[in-house]
């Protein structure tokens, strides 16, 4: 059978031969007994012995990891923590008892992640992101990963985390698993990235990118949980300012904002909108929230029936934010938004001579993204209003900018315009006809044509 596909009810299945692995004196004594007592009991008799003899079962379980290497023995010890573990994560607790300060519980699972088959890495990968995430948080040395008075190298927490993070990155990067090798590496480091530690290895092996290409909108159950994790992801690094830099000139907003329009499930939409109310203040981020039209997103996602308090909250916060952040932006910012959302209104700039003079150059950025975004405006807006403003917005380009009439031709400008002239509407009409006079005449002749 091929290894990846083991699963847990087969590997535990099996009749592991204790007895011999005591004669041979891989096991004591003690520890054959704590295994009968144990091994193929009902779920309510091992948490009873779990509760009893918690650390004296921790400590079974590493030595046998560490001292026999029989694939399925291997397997067999990972299913039953395992199987522990996810009945009752706090039970992870137990690995970082006082009365094993002297064992190195890190080490054996850390060895497995590399050496193992998929079976032994998945299970290695999980157990130990349970016992990080269960280990103390300050108090004596072991809480470190280190053994206070051994004299034989333990593994440090720093060891652990470097280790696990690479595995992690590397499942991202080329997974040993098609299909499960990527989840497992996102489930797990959504848990760990609420250690601040663990975000400063994972930015510093440059895993931020690794996340990125996976925030795309989902359809099955199993890509939206995953999905879910990434984003849950994003949002922990969303504290962290080193991920902070690194988020914000990546494509990481685009690919957020496009989950959030197309997601109809409520976890993945609420925790998008919690990492964006976080990232509203730092930097750029604000002025890429109004480039992608995101004020309009939030609005339409509050007709929307949440149950969700927390969400229902982060969208009001993020609305007002957006709100003052757009009051701050330069006149042409909040030109920029009104185009990119695509509702055009006779706001005084459109008609402002000094706000063309000083800001038509900024037309060119993107390669004329904002006329394009106008020229498109007319063949899809079906708002009399949108249309007129546009036509007349186009017609101040083609006479301010030095170039403007080559450059509208070039966007084959004129077609669009010659079909509203027209239209039903007569505000439409009339500036479809004085951008196409702009258009013929040129910049020369535009004084003798202002509306």
């Amino acid at each position: 059978m091929d290894q990846a596909e083991l699963s847990m009810e087969q590997v535990l299945k099996r009749d592991i031969p204790w007895e011999t692995y005591m004669t041979t004196k891989l096991i004591s004594a003690t520890g054959l007994q704590l295994l009968r007592r144990f091994d193929k009991k009902p779920e309510s008799a091992r948490a009873q012995l779990l509760d009893e003899d918690g650390p004296a079962y921790v400590h079974l379980f590493v030595t046998i990891l560490r001292d026999i290497f029989k694939e399925e023995t291997v397997e067999y010890v990972l299913a039953l923590i395992y199987e522990i573990l996810s009945a009752n994560p706090t039970r992870a607790r137990l690995f970082h008892d006082e009365s094993l300060a002297h064992e190195d519980t890190y080490e054996p699972f850390l060895r497995l992640l590399s050496k193992g088959n998929w079976f032994i890495q998945e299970k290695s990968c999980k157990i130990l992101a349970w016992i990080i995430s269960a280990r103390p948080k300050s108090g004596n040395g072991f809480a470190n990963g280190e053994a206070s008075g051994s004299k034989k190298p333990i593994t440090t927490i720093d060891d652990v985390l470097n280790g696990l993070v690479e595995w992690l990155c590397a499942q991202l990067r080329q997974p040993s698993h098609p299909t499960r090798g990527a989840p497992i590496a996102i489930n797990c480091l959504s848990t760990l990235l609420k250690e601040p530690v663990v975000r400063s290895s994972f930015v510093q092996a440059d895993g931020v990118k690794l996340l990125v290409p996976l925030i795309s909108p989902a359809s099955t159950q199993q890509s939206i949980q995953l999905l879910y994790e990434t984003c849950l992801c994003i949002w922990l690094l969303s504290y962290f300012e080193p991920a902070i830099e690194y988020l914000a000139t990546s494509r990481t907003m685009q690919r957020l904002t496009e989950v959030v329009k197309s997601s109809t499930k409520e976890k993945v939409v609420r925790v998008v909108i919690l990492t964006f109310r976080n990232l509203l203040p730092k930097g750029t981020f604000g002025a890429q929230m109004v480039d992608l039209g995101l004020p309009h997103i939030i609005h339409s996602l509050k007709t929307q029936a949440w149950s969700d308090e927390d969400l229902l909250d982060a969208l009001n916060q993020l609305e007002e934010g957006l709100k003052d952040k757009i009051k701050k932006l330069s006149s042409f910012d909040k030109y920029k938004q009104e185009v990119l959302l695509g509702h055009l209104d006779w706001n005084p700039m459109h008609k402002e001579a000094n706000f063309w003079r000083e800001n038509v150059t900024c037309f060119e950025e993107n390669d004329f993204q904002i006329l394009r975004v106008l020229l498109t405006i007319l063949d899809t807006s079906s708002d009399p209003r949108s249309l007129a403003v546009a036509c007349f917005d186009i017609s101040q380009f083609i006479q301010y900018h030095p170039a403007g009439r080559v450059i509208v031709t070039d966007l084959k400008a004129k077609e669009r315009v010659m079909k509203l002239m027209n239209h039903e509407n007569a505000e439409v009409t009339k500036n479809a006809l004085l951008c196409i006079q702009r258009l013929l005449l040129g910049a020369k002749y535009a004084s003798f044509l202002q509306a």
